[in-house]
């Protein structure tokens, strides 16, 4: 059960993964981020009500909660993602997103949610030199690091953790259609403040309309709903690792269907990445 648990972690980490890759693409035909970033949560949300009115479940104070609390993790990742990239790089947010695992991990042991242990630094580590080989973040000029954009990147890795935890905690108290449904109108009422909202509804008449609804699907609908189905036998810091794999997907994207390049030193990033995050699926316990 673990594994077909960690399974599922995995399957939403590569739906996440393509759509990075989708919402490059978008950004590229020059859409804004938080105008992309809106149409994957509010196309998600859609979805995720429609389930809800066929499959209707009770709600209760705890979920409503914790399930609030993820959806603000998911804003704050979305944002200070995209602030982030914009006063460094692409490589340097990214890089610092993906510390989320350690983040999940201090939390973790802070609040004795999970028992320390060697294996489990040593796959955050392991997790963490395959993403710096990936992004090739060591080549980052000094001119496209500022404070901002380093802090923006830490947040966005925090973010990450508050919506692990989240999901996790919600998901002991409901079905995973009621937590999704909170989670993502809270990050739709979030999201209102920081859209350009006549940009947003432009894209109604704009022939990627099409793309921004795949995406939305994919990349909220789907993909959130095997997370926390999943979550609900792995523990946070598991998770964390194995959604590691996000990047590998993207940058696969990139690869074979926006033909960017990938040198030997990504290669051996995504290698790393992968076989970590597969030692940490099958091992036992």
């Amino acid at each position: 059960m673990r594994h077909l648990s960690i399974g599922l972690v995995f399957l939403s980490a590569i739906l996440w993964g393509l759509s990075g890759g989708l919402g490059s693409f978008l950004m590229s035909k020059g859409w804004d981020p938080l105008v992309v970033s809106f149409y994957r949560g509010t196309v998600g949300l859609i979805c995720l009500l429609i389930w809800f009115v066929f499959r209707p479940v009770r709600l209760n104070k705890r979920l409503s909660l914790w399930a609030i609390v993820a959806g603000i993790g998911i804003v704050g990742n979305f944002v200070f993602y995209f602030v982030s990239i914009s006063e460094s790089s692409v490589a340097v947010a990214a890089a610092l997103m993906y510390t989320a695992p350690i983040f999940v991990l201090l939390i973790s042991f802070i609040f004795r949610l999970e028992k320390p242990s060697l294996f489990k630094f040593i796959t955050i580590v392991f997790v963490m030199v395959g993403v710096v080989l990936l992004t090739e973040v060591y080549n980052v000029g000094s001119d496209q690091i500022s404070v901002i954009g380093i802090l923006s990147g830490l947040g966005a890795g925090l973010s990450y953790a508050l919506f692990i935890f989240g999901f996790k905690y919600a998901s002991k108290h409901g079905e995973p259609q009621g937590i999704l449904v909170i989670a993502f109108l809270t990050f739709t009422l979030i999201m209102l403040i920081f859209t350009d909202l006549n940009e947003a509804v432009s894209v109604i008449y704009s022939p990627d309309l099409f793309w921004m609804v795949l995406l939305g699907i994919f990349g909220a609908g789907v993909s959130f709903f095997l997370y926390v189905v999943g979550l609900k036998k792995t523990s946070p810091t598991s998770a964390s690792v194995v959604a590691m794999v996000e990047p590998v997907t993207a940058s696969a994207f990139g690869f074979f269907i926006l033909s960017e390049t990938l040198n030997a030193v990504q290669l051996c990033g995504m290698a790393i990445i992968l076989l970590t995050v597969t030692v940490l699926s099958v091992k036992k316990g």
